[in-house]
């Protein structure tokens, strides 16, 4: 069973699906200089798969389920561009799985999330979320629609309490400023929205006091109820939302943006050194709602440092994790490190935690998670080739698998609550794996 909103604070510390982390996030890296990328034997070489859909290492096996056509547990079809996704504890040892959909107006041809027009947050668009159980052993026991008539659902974050919260990358309105199809939108779109991992199709409330702007992910404080943000944009800002009843986000609360202390409006794309500690502070973020896409340009002008497209996110063990996909003096991406401070009222610090100069080891990193052994494991969102990259305690990096079906990205990558099986889609057609194998015999 999922935990309460009220329950959640004595579990502080533990990941929302309930896995066992085996060494804090703090350890996961060596410090090290950009230009010293590392190759890691990992698991060993990848195996080409006689299927051509997942390479994978020797030893190590895939089921493929619940792709985009394919007919769910509720009778409609299941939505194409797979992409964000959480693993939550279900009944009998099952696995729980929410997943988002990024899914535009137009893309008619990829089916949407099918529901009622009285239980889509707007009938005029296809995104959303389904909700899959998975069996100890991999098996696809159910799927259906759990959040439907949203725009663009990249990705998003478990919370504690045991919920997901899918993010709209974009900000149409049906004045007409829209990324992709200018008038297609019947409401204001840009928020996030929560989906309990035991509900079914939920009645979709936008949460407002978390900004209106392009989100992509987001990942909880556990001792908190903090909230950290990401924006998917070349812009962008790093936002924390400070609830007011923390683990109730519909009651509203505080955003801010990240500002770097001694370097205001900060650009971090290039030219940061890697593993320089820098005290930060939060500037408020007055206009959460704005007719246009103002929320970033707003912090800006209180001194926020900007990023090159901030995408994934985690957070463990009092650090928080995020990937920049395009940062870097190479533009092949970076992941930083922020470490609260002991109060909302203390900034905390940032640092350049990896920065990668190779993209044959690691190319724009998107999606991640952490697995249970220790390692960081990041979704590739480059050109040509995808890989799952696996990133050691002591800074190496190596291939976990590979999408050998097309160039399309990985997204939702997450472990089972057991450990035992990573869970990760290929976007399009929309694909999602469950990944089993011998994960004692990293090298």
């Amino acid at each position: 069973m999922t935990l309460s909103r009220r329950s959640f604070f004595r579990l502080a510390g533990a990941s929302a699906a309930g896995t066992l982390l085996a060494s804090p996030l703090k350890n996961l890296l060596a410090r090290k200089a950009v230009g010293q990328s590392i190759q890691a034997t990992g698991f060993g070489s990848l195996i080409p798969d006689p299927q051509g859909l997942l390479d994978l290492p020797a030893g190590f096996s895939y089921q493929a389920f619940s792709s985009m056509g394919d007919i769910m547990s509720d009778g409609n079809r299941v939505p194409g561009d797979h992409d964000g996704m959480a693993a939550f504890p279900g009944l009998e040892g099952n696995t729980i799985l929410v997943r988002n959909h990024e899914l535009s107006p137009d893309e008619v041809s990829k089916f949407g999330v099918a529901a009622a027009d009285s239980q889509k947050y707007d009938p005029l668009c296809l995104g959303g979320t389904t909700t899959l159980i998975v069996a100890p052993n991999g098996e696809l026991l159910k799927d259906y629609s759990s959040l439907a008539g949203t725009c663009r659902n990249c990705a998003g974050g478990a919370t504690p309490w045991g919920s997901w919260i899918s993010c709209e990358e974009d900000i149409s309105t049906p004045a007409g400023n829209h990324r992709f199809n200018p008038k297609n939108v019947s409401k204001k779109h840009g928020y996030n929205f929560e989906v309990p991992a035991d509900s079914e199709l939920v009645n979709p409330v936008p949460l407002v006091a978390m900004g209106r702007f392009y989100h992509e992910g987001i990942a909880v404080d556990p001792k908190t109820g903090i909230v950290y943000q990401t924006e998917d944009r070349e812009d962008s800002l790093f936002y924390r939302f400070i609830p007011q009843e923390p683990g109730n986000l519909a009651a509203g609360g505080v955003l801010e943006a990240l500002k770097i202390k001694d370097l205001p409006q900060a650009k971090t794309f290039a030219n940061f050194p890697v593993g320089k500690p820098m005290v930060v502070e939060w500037v408020r973020i007055e206009d959460v709602d704005p007719e246009e896409d103002t929320v970033r340009r707003e912090g800006l002008a209180k001194g926020a440092a900007q990023f090159t497209r901030g995408e994934g996110i985690i957070y463990r063990d009092n650090e928080v994790y995020f990937s920049c996909t395009n940062g870097g003096s190479k533009k092949y991406g970076q992941i930083w490190r922020y470490v609260p401070g002991g109060s909302a009222a203390e900034g905390g610090k940032l640092e350049l935690f990896l920065e990668s100069d190779d993209p044959l080891l690691l190319e724009n990193p998107d999606n991640l998670t952490l697995s249970p052994f220790g390692d960081l494991i990041v979704c590739e969102d480059g050109g040509g080739k995808q890989f799952l990259v696996g990133v050691t305690p002591q800074g190496k990096l190596y291939h976990l698998a590979q999408n050998a079906l097309n160039s399309s990205e990985f997204a939702g990558v997450c472990f089972s609550p057991d450990g035992r099986i990573l869970f990760v889609n290929i976007q399009y057609p929309g694909i999602t794996f469950a990944i089993q194998g011998p994960w004692s015999n990293k090298q």
